[in-house]
């Protein structure tokens, strides 16, 4: 089995046009957490297996910070990045990646004209191609392709939003997702928007249906708030992957606590 990863998220903003990272709940409520330099080289040497940085705001302005961000993350991090937000063009994928990140997540764009996905890929090449699916549990059964069974036996679909979780596209996260590993991208950032925020654990039923679909890794994302939630996240929901931000922001757990609680459940999981 290969080892699971961690990956601490950082949600980038700007503020008085200085870039800080803040943490919300189910994508609204923002409070500060910091520099996301600072935070970036905190999490490699706590042993970090990954980071993801997200431009929450995307604005045209916030793009050139963002590229000094990842000039200045690459600089002093030494474990892979991913860097999503706004990317809509090969010219923006190129950007960053120029930069020193190792990939790229692509969401909005990616729903908008799925050909981007292919282009990215045959480009830049799978491997750093994340497609990032920002999703909710839907009860209008009639709509889903993919219904699925809750922890509380009820039933629904999840479905695509896009532009930071403000807009419902009507696509099935499932189908969605199947479709742009068809297309190219190899990696799956799967936010569950309902769990987002809550430290109620990762959404299990699509976290487990995705990994079970897909032959690309599957990163769950949305709702860890204690130890037990990644050893679900990861036995459960067999995400390859658990992503967390405000727990590890506000020093409420650290990778080193999370890992050796994992390892003491027998999930393998990456030492330095």
């Amino acid at each position: 089995m290969l080892a699971k990863r961690i990956i601490p998220c950082l949600d980038v903003t700007y503020k008085n046009g200085k870039a800080v990272v803040v943490k919300g709940v189910e994508f609204v409520n923002l409070r500060d957490a910091g520099d996301p330099v600072e935070l970036a080289k905190r999490y490699d040497s706590e042993g970090a297996d990954e980071l993801v940085f997200l431009d929450i705001t995307a604005s045209p302005e916030g793009r050139k910070t963002m590229v000094e961000i990842v000039e200045k993350t690459a600089e002093n991090v030494f474990i892979p990045f991913t860097v999503g937000g706004g990317i809509a063009s090969l010219e923006d994928i190129n950007a960053i990646l120029s930069a020193g990140a190792d990939k790229v997540s692509i969401n909005t764009a990616a729903v908008k004209n799925p050909d981007f996905v292919r282009r990215a890929a045959q480009t830049f090449g799978s491997q750093c191609i994340v497609v990032a699916i920002d999703c909710k549990r839907n009860f209008d059964l009639s709509k889903g392709k993919y219904i699925l069974e809750l922890e509380d036996g009820s039933k629904a679909w999840y479905e695509v939003y896009i532009y930071g979780g403000r807009k419902a596209t009507g696509i099935d996260a499932l189908y969605w997702a199947k479709k742009v590993e068809e297309l190219g991208a190899g990696e799956i950032l799967l936010t569950s928007m309902d769990r987002d925020g809550t430290k109620d654990g990762y959404d299990i039923p699509i976290t487990r249906a995705m990994s079970e679909e897909l032959s690309i890794p599957v990163i769950a994302s949305g709702g860890a708030g204690k130890l037990e939630h990644f050893y679900e996240g990861f036995v459960k929901g067999k995400a390859d992957a658990c992503l967390a931000a405000g727990i590890f922001h506000f020093r409420e757990l650290t990778i080193p606590q999370v890992k050796e609680y994992l390892a003491s459940r027998g999930v393998k999981v990456r030492w330095r």
